[in-house]
């Protein structure tokens, strides 16, 4: 059945509006995200942007709350990598790392500025669901063909859009999961809502990050509690999520050898044997016993950002895994920590968890000073960062060029959707 003229225009409307507005620049880092640093296009148009509207009013700033808690969340976070490259292990990557976190201040300034009025807002959230709706229709057609945008698909996983080099469609899938979720429920009410989180979750299982799946786990259960409204209520909606959940992992198991060689090694964690645990968890508390020998040797400011890498061979048995194997290089070793704390810890010190807590403070106090409806223009990249921060899981590096992008991305996004100008203020 043809959809209606004005069913069709409430959906292209939005994006049309993002593409010819100044969000162009903002949205592009999202598009480009699985092209490597293609994505940082979108950051020098920001910079630009940014340049010329203090040229044009040098007091912008002081009119703009969330330019202002942005600027002291990114304190927090690049303070702790300015202070850990002091006595570094590696300077030179240490201090280029820290320099290079500087762009994502007018990436956010940027986003503040452009994002003022909640038809914007609406319009970006509309625009980054539409992308993440491309990846995952990209990435069932590699699970049913074998083939996607991004080429041909791993032995062990899908990569969609992203490429068999780049195994990060799993957990960005999860982490922005909460923009379509968004877009499916404003459009479609819960019946849209129930069907964006069953057609993302085959993509989110299929491409293997069990990170991913703890992080879309969560983003749903966000989103059914939202719904809720009651204790009973969130009960029915999560019997739902598990159904659904449970469900797609029994197809998947009979029909997909990627994802059930994936619960095969997950399962085995349920052994007895050390090696099943090491084998469930690909080898990651070797990563992790190294990363709290780093921290007794350096526990005030770390081995410096980005320093990971060239220190692990020190704290690490000669025969270990992570050595032997190419992870990053024969001999090199593992390139990160696989978890935020032991992250923050291991290259930044207890100084620059102190600096991650106060920044954390702030934006819980920020948040929770806001009135209702400021919250909800907030909901879905609030979303995406509580799960793309959540402790109890593994992640991708946050002082990374390509994760940490994301994270400053969502940041400014979040400052801009807190600190809306409402229609009757000048």
């Amino acid at each position: 059945m043809a959809v209606p003229y004005n069913a069709r225009m409430r959906l292209i409307r939005p994006l049309a509006n993002a593409l010819r507005s100044p969000l162009l620049p903002f949205w592009l880092v999202i598009a480009l995200l699985p092209f490597g640093r293609s994505s940082e296009l979108g950051t020098l148009l920001c910079l630009i942007g940014t340049v010329l509207l203090f040229v044009r009013h040098p007091g912008a700033l002081r009119e703009h709350a969330g330019a202002r808690l942005l600027l002291a969340l990114l304190a927090c976070y690049v303070g702790a990598a300015l202070l850990s490259a002091v006595d570094a292990v590696a300077p030179g990557k240490s201090w280029s790392t820290t320099a290079g976190l500087l762009r994502y201040a007018p990436l956010g300034l940027y986003a503040c500025f452009a994002i003022r009025r909640e038809g914007r807002l609406r319009a970006l959230y509309v625009a980054v669901a539409a992308v993440v709706a491309i990846w995952s229709i990209d990435a069932w057609l590699q699970a049913l063909t074998g083939w996607s945008l991004g080429g041909h698909a791993q032995a062990e996983r899908i990569s969609g859009i992203f490429g068999a080099d780049n195994l990060k469609l799993g957990p960005t899938l999860a982490v922005l999961a909460a923009f379509p979720l968004w877009a499916a429920r404003e459009r479609w009410g819960r019946i849209g809502l129930v069907l964006a989180f069953a057609a993302m979750l085959g993509p989110v299982l299929l491409a293997g990050s069990r990170a991913g799946w703890l992080c879309y786990g969560l983003a749903g259960l966000a989103f059914a509690w939202r719904e809720a409204g009651s204790a009973r209520r969130l009960l029915l909606w999560c019997g739902l999520g598990a159904v659904l959940v449970a469900l797609a992992g029994a197809l998947a198991w009979r029909t997909s050898d990627r994802f059930h060689d994936r619960m095969e090694r997950t399962l085995a964690v349920f052994t007895d044997s050390p090696q099943g645990l090491n084998e469930a968890l690909t080898g990651r508390p070797a990563i992790w016993r190294a990363s709290v020998r780093m921290v007794a040797d350096h526990p005030w400011n770390g081995v410096g950002v980005r320093g990971f890498r060239y220190a692990y061979p020190d704290y690490a048995p000669a025969n270990d895994h992570f050595l032997v194997a190419e992870a990053c290089g024969v001999g090199e070793g593992a390139c990160h920590a696989h978890q935020l704390v032991l992250e923050v810890l291991s290259e930044t010190g207890l100084i620059g968890l102190l600096l991650w807590l106060a920044g954390t403070v702030l934006a819980f106090w920020a948040w929770h000073r806001q009135r209702p409806p400021a919250r909800a223009h907030a909901f879905p990249v609030t979303v995406a960062l509580v799960v793309m921060l959540f402790p109890l899981n593994t992640h991708l590096a946050f002082y990374s060029a390509w994760w940490g992008l994301l994270f400053a991305w969502l940041l400014g996004l979040w400052c801009a959707a807190l600190n809306l100008v409402e229609d009757g203020d000048a």
